[in-house]
């Protein structure tokens, strides 16, 4: 969510009654209704922790005594929600389907509860061995998601890295809004990103090939997901020690017809 460099904001509309914005109407309460629309655009999924201060100040490259106050306003008005965790998001969810497989990136939700997990988004050329499979041309940038998680003394159990392909970003409008802000440095929310495929139209189909990786305790998943037309949506590895943590699948059974 956090930007590196300030950005000029539009126009912001007012943060309950969607009217435009009076003039002179205080810095805050223009910050607090673009956190608002981008809450409700899924940035940050209802009950999700929200960036720090700092982080959202330098996303709206406004001082952190702007950004506090606005969180205040959105906070008496009911739209974040803020305990020990810190403030999240605390909007109505959009119903959503149960996943006919494992989360993205491959299992991640199923992580202990006391492991530590991170994940980034960058507009880079793919990793070796993902262009082909995507239909990129050699060298084209694309939409790369990266995930670590490691267990309570740092041992690293588990990294994904995910390419997506450009039908994925000219049909899913949630991940295509990440490439303004893909340079690595702030935290990426994208757990729903088999909802919002599926939102878009889109049918899944995965194919997960499991090796192992000789002289360590670990395999890789190499997961290839296509639609309902055969073109390739994402590619994703996962590497992950299988001494440490555990790769779980969930299926959805069709009901009987």
């Amino acid at each position: 969510m956090a930007r590196t460099t300030p950005h000029q904001h539009p126009p912001h509309q007012h943060v309950r009654t969607g009217r435009p914005p009076v003039v002179g109407e205080p810095l805050y309460r223009r910050v607090a209704a673009e956190l608002l629309g981008e809450l409700r655009a899924g940035t940050v999924p209802p009950g999700e922790r929200l960036p720090g201060e700092r982080q959202l100040a330098e996303h709206f490259g406004v001082s952190r005594e702007t950004v506090r106050q606005a969180l205040q306003l959105l906070r008496r008005e009911g739209l974040i929600a803020t305990d020990r965790r810190g403030s999240h998001a605390a909007l109505p969810g959009v119903p959503v389907e149960a996943p006919a497989v494992a989360g993205f990136p491959l299992g991640a939700p199923h992580a202990g509860r006391d492991t530590v997990a991170r994940a980034t988004v960058t507009w880079e050329v793919p990793p070796p061995g993902h262009a082909e499979p995507l239909g990129l041309a050699p060298g084209r940038p694309t939409l790369v998601h990266r995930y670590w998680c490691t267990s309570p003394g740092g041992r690293e159990q588990r990294t994904a890295v995910t390419s997506f392909s450009a039908v994925t970003l000219a049909e899913v409008e949630e991940l295509a809004r990440y490439r303004d802000r893909a340079d690595g440095t702030g935290a990426a929310e994208l757990r729903r990103t088999y909802d919002w495929m599926r939102r878009a139209g889109l049918s899944l189909h995965h194919r997960d090939t499991i090796t192992r990786i000789p002289g360590t305790p670990s395999v890789r998943v190499t997961r290839q997901v296509h639609d309902q037309h055969a073109r390739p949506l994402e590619l994703t590895e996962l590497v992950m020690d299988v001494q440490e943590d555990a790769l779980v699948y969930e299926f959805m059974v069709p009901a009987a017809v």
